[in-house]
């Protein structure tokens, strides 16, 4: 059974309540158990957090263990060189993800840090970009 964690950054707890006519009405931890339910061969887990260095640690524990990591780095993805080097540092093959379609955005979230180090990055598929790369990872 494979193991994928999906990592989400700052602001994405709020999910469903943020911004909706950009990030939607759904939850994710509703829409991660969807996820759960749809594909039970895969040991899935979920993290949150607000804080870059807490991101950081859950990249460097997880990175050599686990089979794939979807990251949605929210505004880091922008600004941390430091979870870009972390992505660089690992084994564990990394997709990024963004909700909305970060290009047809402010000017600032046009450049990603991360995508470099990633194999592969999906964009302004909504929720639907964390099962994108779920199956990608998983296939």
């Amino acid at each position: 059974m494979k193991k994928i964690i999906i990592i989400n950054g700052p602001n994405l707890n709020l999910l469903g309540k943020r911004e909706p006519e950009i990030y939607g009405t759904q939850t994710f931890d509703d829409y991660f158990g969807t996820l759960v339910e749809k594909y039970p061969n895969v040991s899935l887990t979920y993290f949150q957090s607000n804080h870059e260095g807490v991101l950081l640690d859950k990249l460097h524990e997880v990175g050599f263990d686990y089979d794939g990591i979807i990251i949605n780095g929210g505004a880091y993805t922008h600004t941390s060189i430091a979870i870009a080097d972390a992505i660089g540092a690992i084994s564990t093959p990394v997709v990024e993800v963004h909700i909305s379609n970060v290009h047809a955005r402010e000017a600032f979230r046009h450049h990603s840090y991360f995508s470099e180090k990633c194999a592969g990055v999906i964009v302004g598929m909504g929720l639907k970009g964390y099962e994108l790369a779920l199956m990608g990872l998983v296939n």
